[in-house]
């Protein structure tokens, strides 16, 4: 990097000087931690701070030493995800970390891919003692990362696509009709993609975000429709009807619930909304086979 970055416009909220200041003290304790041989360099002459110095910040993330000494002293420079991720890797940082590592840099975390975020041992315990209902843990994007039998029952294709296709709003426009769980997805659409347009508002320049907006977009005629609308909706419970070519229609009520050991990650629990519903979860969780059998595309 030959020159540090221009200083981003002055925020009349106040917040922009104290966020640098935190900034600042917490780069200099995530430093001072490391010790030059946790890096694998030599550890040279009596040093008078502990961990590693500036300057060697600097070179093991491949960053400008000026640029890098700006950033530790709270001075108002703009930083990119990608120089961010480099000193975050340099710094050992965890997920807890990085993540306010980016909100302290005001800038949004686009290099924690939210599919692969790591959950507490416990939640699939809890997602398990919840059966017989259906029940998972999505991220703000709605991928899915976990799930219980039950929900695994009625949603065969989405628990068994590859990772990065393991997102509701992918299956839900890119499934074709015969096999599509969504029950009148033209009357639900709307609505799911209102409410994931009023959680994309908080991740506008994250790539992963990005790509799947970009993605559904291309592979879904509707939800590109739906997307050039701009409308908003908040999240809340609802109603929604889903369909099992071996049991037929279930109808359920959705309840979130947010997990505070993963902050980007909720639990959604599907309630059998009559009897009927509530027999045909069952019947699937008695009858793996059944459940799981379906034609492919």
């Amino acid at each position: 990097m030959t020159s540090p970055p221009a200083a981003p416009a002055a925020r009349r909220d106040g917040a922009g000087p104290r966020r640098r200041t935190e900034l600042a003290a917490f780069l200099r304790s995530r430093r001072e931690r490391i010790t030059p041989e946790d890096v694998g360099m030599p550890p040279g002459p009596r040093r008078r701070t502990p961990g590693l110095r500036r300057e060697e910040v600097a070179q093991l993330a491949g960053v400008g030493v000026t640029w890098y000494t700006w950033l530790e002293q709270g001075r108002p420079i703009n930083a990119s995800t990608q120089v961010l991720d480099a000193v975050a890797r340099t710094l050992r940082l965890d997920g807890a970390e990085r993540e306010h590592l980016y909100r302290l840099a005001d800038v949004p975390d686009a290099a924690v891919d939210g599919s692969a975020e790591t959950l507490p041992e416990d939640v699939q315990g809890v997602l398990d003692a919840l059966v017989p209902l259906p029940a998972a843990v999505v991220n703000a994007r709605s991928d899915i990362l976990a799930w219980n039998a039950a929900y695994a029952a009625i949603f065969p294709h989405l628990v068994s696509a590859r990772p990065c296709d393991r997102n509701t709003l992918w299956k839900m426009f890119t499934l074709p009709l015969c096999c599509n769980p969504v029950v009148n997805l033209e009357e639900t659409a709307p609505d799911h993609v209102a409410v994931f347009r009023h959680r994309y508002s908080r991740h506008l320049d994250e790539p992963g975000w990005k790509d799947l907006v970009r993605r559904l977009q291309e592979a879904s005629p509707l939800f590109a429709q739906l997307w050039a609308s701009h409308d908003v909706a908040l999240p809340g419970p609802s109603a929604k009807v889903f369909r099992h070519r071996a049991v037929g229609e279930i109808r359920t009520r959705t309840t979130s619930m947010d997990i505070t050991a993963s902050p980007n990650a909720r639990l959604v629990v599907y309630t059998p909304a009559d009897e009927e519903s509530r027999d045909r979860i069952g019947r699937l969780l008695a009858d793996p086979w059944a459940a799981a059998t379906d034609h492919r595309h």
